[in-house]
């Protein structure tokens, strides 16, 4: 999971990115712009290469990458920000006291 706390600040930096790259044709590089200008997913797609993510965990192979984004508010009370609790997909054995 990622925080980005200033959105105006990651499209910033996703549009002086697309700005440096020196070999991007220019009608691709109005399109990205107008992207990233109307998503901060799209914004985070051009500073994040994905194939990095992975690139040094052995057996691993980059198939597909997307993204996506939603604004939330964070509550560190809230039980659904508790990162080291079980998400409860697999069936737990019953103890035997």
């Amino acid at each position: 999971m990622l925080e980005v706390p200033d959105a105006q600040a990651l499209t910033g930096a996703a549009l002086d990115h697309i700005k440096a790259d020196e070999f991007m044709p220019d009608e691709e590089r109005s399109h990205a712009e107008a992207a990233v200008r109307e998503d901060e997913s799209e914004a985070l797609a051009y500073l994040v290469d994905p194939t990095d993510l992975v690139l040094d965990i052995p057996g691993v192979e980059l198939a597909q990458a997307s993204w996506s984004s939603e604004p939330v508010e964070y509550d560190p009370e809230s039980m659904e920000w508790d990162l080291d609790e079980e998400d409860g997909d697999f069936d737990e054995e019953p103890d035997n006291a």
